[in-house]
């Protein structure tokens, strides 16, 4: 879609890619280390916020870890993570501001990785944030404001505007 003011184009503002393990230790190292391999960049540590003791669970934690992507390192590896699924995304992945999120089973469906034996089978999330120039005045910290309802992104804009830019089918 072809936009009369460039404001109101859709962007990709950032893709969060997390790996929870459940448990720290030698598996949360292990996904650290993939997360540095995939993308490129030093992963940050997920914390529990919630004590469970029937699954061993502490709060405070560390039980994943994730890195934001942002730029063109956010569309190459989309590109690829794209590639993994097939090019398909299920509607059900978008949500009603606009976001995607999906999952990857296996690191390996990556294209161009290779299954390293140090590391083992790891799945892992990716949620992607479709966003407008602009709405930095939703999340800055001195007078923040909300994004009004006609510049807003609906999720059949966000659908639209993946499906276009990354030749992605919607099913």
């Amino acid at each position: 879609m072809k936009y009369s003011n460039p404001m109101q184009s859709p962007r990709i503002a950032k893709v969060t890619v997390h790996i929870c393990t459940g448990k720290s230790g030698e598996m949360l190292l292990k996904a650290e280390k993939l997360l540095n391999l995939l993308t490129f960049k030093n992963p940050v540590r997920a914390v529990s916020t919630h004590k469970i003791p029937a699954w061993g669970l502490k709060k405070g934690e560390p039980i994943g870890c994730r890195v934001t992507l942002r730029g063109e390192d956010a569309e190459n590896f989309l590109k690829r993570a794209f590639v993994a699924k097939s090019n398909t995304i299920r509607k059900r992945s978008f949500d009603r501001y606009g976001n995607l999120s999906f999952g990857i089973h296996e690191y390996i469906d990556l294209p161009g990785i290779k299954y390293d034996p140090e590391i083992g089978i790891f799945g892992m999330d990716i949620n992607v944030t479709i966003s407008r120039a602009g709405y930095r005045v939703k999340s800055r910290r001195i007078k923040s404001s909300d994004i009004s309802k006609k510049h807003a992104i609906t999720s059949g804009e966000a659908m639209n505007f993946i499906m276009e830019k990354f030749n992605v089918e919607i099913e």
